[in-house]
């Protein structure tokens, strides 16, 4: 593996074909997390609780497909 920094702000790995498909997906949607992210000032209570709101909402919606 090779990490290394360009002139214009960048970082560019290499790896070896034989790097598993599963655990390259995970880390590369990790950086496109980290990327998203870096400017927010959103706390992880904040996400938390928003994600709460999410589900609570769609469960009332869904309920029915699921439970009869």
């Amino acid at each position: 593996m090779l990490v290394e920094r360009t002139d214009n702000d960048k970082i560019v790995i290499t790896l070896p074909s034989s790097v598993d498909n599963f655990g390259l997906q995970r880390l590369i949607d990790y950086a496109k997390y980290l990327e998203a992210t870096a400017g927010s000032k959103a706390k992880q209570a904040d996400a938390d609780k928003l994600a709460d709101e999410v589900n609570t909402t769609w469960w009332a919606k869904n309920r029915k497909r699921f439970i009869k």
